[in-house]
């Protein structure tokens, strides 16, 4: 496989993909995804309802769930190398409304998870600065 792959969209346009994640570009993509805001928002809720042997199970689970969709996903990115997002994918083996409707998905996924970050960031500075409205951390941040 060679250094640079391109993928030619419909409208002809050529783009090019370039490798340059290096070593410490995955270590940090490895810690945000592992030390993300859930476990700070949620993990007290789950250890509450399942204590904590259902909370590590629960945890086990999701993360096995979570490493064959990422599995699955390496395959497909080493087959065919794209330039666009999981959606393609979708796109070209499902249907063109299926990769249109991930897209969508995935693009609320997003905007949900930045409300959530705002949330916990409030959250997290209302514990040091109780007088302060916890708006004006969300406007803040």
């Amino acid at each position: 496989m060679s250094e640079q792959q391109t993928d030619t969209a419909k409208s002809g346009a050529v783009r090019t993909l370039r490798r340059e994640l290096k070593a410490r570009h995955l270590a940090m993509i490895a810690i945000g995804g592992s030390i993300g805001t859930g476990l700070f928002v949620a993990s007290g809720a789950t250890v509450a309802q399942a204590g904590p042997g259902g909370a590590l199970l629960s945890y086990a689970l999701i993360g096995l769930m979570v490493y064959f969709l990422m599995t699955s996903l390496g395959e497909l990115a080493a087959f065919m190398p794209v330039s666009g997002s999981f959606s393609t994918y979708g796109s070209k083996y499902v249907d063109e409304g299926f990769g249109f409707a991930l897209g969508w998905n995935y693009w609320y996924n997003w905007a949900v998870t930045i409300a959530v970050d705002l949330v916990a960031a409030q959250l997290v500075m209302l514990y040091w600065f109780p007088d302060v409205d916890g708006w004006i951390w969300s406007a803040l941040f």
